[in-house]
């Protein structure tokens, strides 16, 4: 039987309200502490509701807009070292990984390039300011993860993370309130990035007993969830749930080819994360519903039984069906293109990660086309 190791913030806070407990954890440890934010919770109101207080427990707000490039996190470090000793992140996925990686490398004496996982010649130690997570969005997972997700799509064209298990926040809390208002296409972006973290996971030829447990049980309420994210409290529960779920069980077992492909697209182009996860998300499960590998088909037939028995046919199919029927937002159907540098470039650098399959350059090919427009 396949063992794995679980790590998961020492303190985590569930349910609707659920941010105010952060002025009193503030308040009960006095620290120079950091925020890293977004426009869109500093401009709305549940910020104005805490803003008076939270200003007062602060040393200095950075705003986080797209991806943290290692430019961008150099200059943080180079602005407040010495002069925090906890950061706290309110916002998505990319704020969070931003104010991860700032609280790692201001521990850290290099730059951002140096301890950078496919590009770096540095380990980091493991040394890190506390964090306190507070997502907006229910997709990555971040608040409960080891890594720090740091992209350059300029300079070094490359999307790679810090990695270290000290770098799971020591608290997070997961409000399902903070999705209310969010745009559907972004509620769907990112529901559909938990989908593809907790199926990869399932399916990762280094899972175990526990971690597919907990990636059925994350499936479940992606399922529950996914027609109803814009408008029913229970959905938004539910997929955040779904959310944290998929990062641990990504931290446990590993992502597949999906992540293996959208990785390296994620360091040609600015498209949403999980954008590029769904777009790839269909054609592999289209591939899937073909599949003769054992394993594989005795897995899907596991899901199956516990989470739709009165679909076992085709699991696969299913799944496909389900995902583009319900879809609040049609995330497939925008128009993104890669040249034929790109395409070359992302198959050339991409892989298959932990899937069960070794998938071959043909089919991964196969799933770039079928998911972008290839100019």
């Amino acid at each position: 039987m396949t063992t794995s190791l679980m790590i998961a913030n020492r303190q985590t806070w569930f349910g609707a309200g659920s941010i105010n407990q952060l002025i009193p954890l503030l308040e009960a440890d006095p620290q120079p502490t950091l925020l890293f934010s977004c426009r869109s919770f500093l401009g709305g109101a549940v910020h104005a509701g805490l803003a008076e207080t939270l200003a007062l427990l602060l040393v200095g707000t950075e705003t986080v807009g797209h991806e943290a490039s290692p430019r961008d996190i150099d200059q943080w470090v180079a602005r407040w070292r010495g002069k925090v000793r906890r950061v706290v992140a309110i916002g998505g996925g990319s704020v969070l990984d931003a104010a991860k990686a700032f609280a790692a490398l201001v521990e850290h004496p290099l730059p951002t390039l140096r301890y950078m996982e496919k590009v770096g010649d540095s380990r980091v130690s493991g040394a890190t300011l506390p964090v306190i997570a507070i997502p907006t969005t229910a997709g990555t997972g971040s608040e409960v993860t080891q890594n720090a997700v740091v992209t350059d799509t300029r300079v070094n064209m490359v999307k790679a993370s810090l990695r270290h298990n000290n770098f799971v926040p020591q608290v997070a809390i997961l409000d399902p309130q903070l999705l209310a208002g969010a745009p559907d296409r972004v509620l769907a972006y990112c529901a559909i990035d938990a989908f593809t973290h907790l199926f990869e996971a399932y399916l990762s030829k280094t899972a175990s007993a526990l971690s597919r447990e907990m990636s059925l049980t994350g499936i479940r309420l992606f399922l529950e969830a996914w027609p109803a994210l814009n408008r029913d409290d229970d959905a938004r529960e539910a997929i955040m749930q779904a959310s944290y779920l998929g990062g641990l069980t990504l931290s446990m077992a590993g992502l597949g080819v999906i992540h293996g492909i959208a990785g390296e697209v994620g360091a040609l182009r600015s498209y949403h994360h999980g954008q590029v996860c769904g777009r790839l998300l269909l054609p592999f499960l289209a591939l899937l519903a073909e599949s003769e590998q054992p394993r594989q088909r005795a897995l899907m037939a596991g899901l199956a039984a516990r989470l739709f028995p009165d679909r076992r046919d085709n699991p696969a199919r299913y799944l496909l069906e389900f995902i583009t029927r319900h879809a609040i937002a049609p995330f497939w159907r925008d128009d993104l293109p890669l040249s034929r540098r790109e395409l070359a470039v992302s198959l050339e650098k991409s892989n298959s990660k932990n899937s069960l399959l070794e998938y071959p350059p043909a089919q991964r090919r196969k799933m770039i086309e079928q998911a972008f427009r290839i100019e």
